[in-house]
């Protein structure tokens, strides 16, 4: 089975976010960055439905060189190839969902995993965006999945409980936490990522349908207010909401 997994180069977690000089993007000064997490959700699906088929994983990613970075945490978790499809531009969703969809085509990928969402931008558009472009179903926040003849048996996490849904291959799976448990790479896995080439292709062109206009951090908090310390003050405190805040 040809099994190619999507994965994305984000900044950690808890990296403080400071807006950029051109005030659209993040500073990267002093940012780490990493795996997507939901992504590693993904890879480790990836990797375990080889396991019960065979065949290979590939994992592929769009963006510059710092991605390869992504790309070899993927090989050390076991997947046999990585791609990068080389763009250093900014994109949007659908432009990097093009990229991504044309290169699938061109493997013949029969499954494709990614996470969720990227916590990045936080859109959780590209998964759905590349099923679309295939003309493949998508199956999103998967918990639970089972394939069996090329039948497809996921569970989904929604408001107020799951959902069982049916499907069949090829098609797109978008990973939440609780999948599984990404397995961490063994010594062995980053000794032989090291070796391992990671391609590059260019990555195809796309028409840019979203444009960042601006970016800010939202306000500070101001300080609180202490209006009373007992029933009199009830009446001072229905009139600064209000007047004041402005919420009633």
């Amino acid at each position: 089975m040809k099994i190619l997994v999507l994965v994305n180069h984000v900044p950690d977690t808890e990296t403080k976010v400071k807006v950029g000089a051109d005030g659209k993007s993040i500073d990267p000064a002093g940012v780490n960055y990493m795996l997507n997490p939901y992504d590693e959700f993904g890879v480790e699906g990836a990797l375990r439905t080889k396991q019960a088929f065979g065949g290979e994983v590939v994992v592929v990613s769009l963006g510059g060189d710092a991605n390869k970075e992504t790309l070899r945490k993927s090989l050390a978790m076991g997947c046999d190839k990585a791609i990068l499809l080389k763009d250093d531009t900014v994109r949007d969703s659908f432009a990097v969902a093009k990229s991504l969809a044309d290169y699938a085509n061109e493997y013949g990928a029969e499954i494709i995993f990614c996470g969720k969402q990227s916590i990045d931008h936080d859109n959780s558009q590209v998964g759905g965006l590349v099923a679309e472009l295939l003309g493949w179903p998508s199956i999103s926040v998967v918990v639970k999945l089972e394939i069996k003849d090329g039948n497809i048996v996921a569970e989904r996490e929604i408001e107020g409980g799951h959902e069982i849904v049916h499907a069949k291959l090829p098609a797109v799976i978008m990973a939440q936490k609780g999948l599984n448990e990404p397995r961490y790479p063994s010594l062995k896995g980053i000794m032989d990522a090291k070796r391992k080439p990671i391609e590059e292709k260019p990555a195809s062109s796309a028409d840019v349908r979203v444009e960042v206009s601006a970016m800010r951090k939202p306000p500070a908090k101001t300080s609180g207010k202490i209006v009373g310390t007992d029933g009199s003050a009830a009446a001072e405190l229905v009139r600064l909401l209000h007047e004041e805040a402005k919420v009633i």
